[in-house]
């Protein structure tokens, strides 16, 4: 009867020690969000606006939007990004060295996430994309802001950053979430193998092939095109001057 006993606590320990690891992870997490992200995402998550008042109350301007439902997803991907916290909710998100450390980042992610169902953050596989489809589809729905070597551009009102210091799970999840002036792409629009080539392509522009010589910093066809033209001229009006010299008596 002892050992029957002792082996049924061993079972409900081990039952319920994920769910107190989990519950855990997330209470330290909530110690961190009650410090750095309470003051505009509210102390439940329910959002801040500029008034003071609760998301959503008439026409008042959202100074920090509700985390309710967004799930691990967006809280991994602005944390980690070093995107949040910001210190002023006006100004446009940029990709800085986080704040928090790992674990604190995934306390933080697990509170939230402990707020509400909400997406999980993505696994993507480049390995398993299609370099070609990954190219093709980059260039539809993402070189006209970050342009086709991946290296950030400007649009109006704001940056399309750089993805070179963005790594594969990153970029998955921009792409699901859509941050700042991005727009989203739901699995029906892109759907996982698509993303998987997206995320392929983009790694490939960190370590390009210049097997046509001179990259010229991989900035695009156009300033490629206006340097070579500089040239072409500058040899031209030498040839001219060469050529005009030896013709004279």
């Amino acid at each position: 009867m002892p050992i029957s006993l002792l082996a049924l606590a061993a079972v409900s320990f081990a039952a319920a020690s994920p769910a107190a690891g989990a519950d855990g992870l997330a209470g330290r997490g909530k110690e961190l969000y009650s410090k750095s992200c309470a003051s505009c995402h509210g102390p439940d998550g329910r959002g801040v606006t500029t008034q003071g008042a609760p998301t959503g109350a008439g026409n008042v301007r959202a100074l920090g939007p509700s985390l309710r439902g967004v799930g691990a997803l967006s809280t991994d991907f602005y944390l980690r990004t070093g995107y949040m916290p910001l210190r002023d909710a006006r100004d446009q998100p940029h990709r800085r060295k986080p704040p928090f450390t790992d674990p604190q980042i995934s306390a933080i992610v697990a509170y939230v996430a402990s707020l509400g169902s909400g997406p999980a953050v993505p696994r993507p596989h480049p390995e398993r994309g299609s370099l070609s489809r990954g190219l093709q589809l980059f260039t539809e729905h993402c070189a006209g802001c970050h342009q086709i070597a991946a290296v950030g551009g400007v649009v109006t009102g704001g940056l399309a950053p750089s993805l070179r210091h963005a790594t594969p799970v990153q970029v998955a999840q921009a792409i699901r979430i859509g941050p700042y002036l991005m727009p989203s792409s739901s699995a029906r629009q892109i759907d996982d193998r698509d993303l998987d080539s997206i995320v392929r392509y983009v790694e490939s522009t960190k370590h390009p092939e210049d097997r046509g010589g001179w990259a010229i910093g991989h900035v695009g066809p156009v300033p490629e095109g206006l340097v070579t033209w500089l040239i072409a001229v500058v040899a031209l009006v030498g040839v001219a001057v060469l050529v005009g010299k030896r013709a004279r008596p």
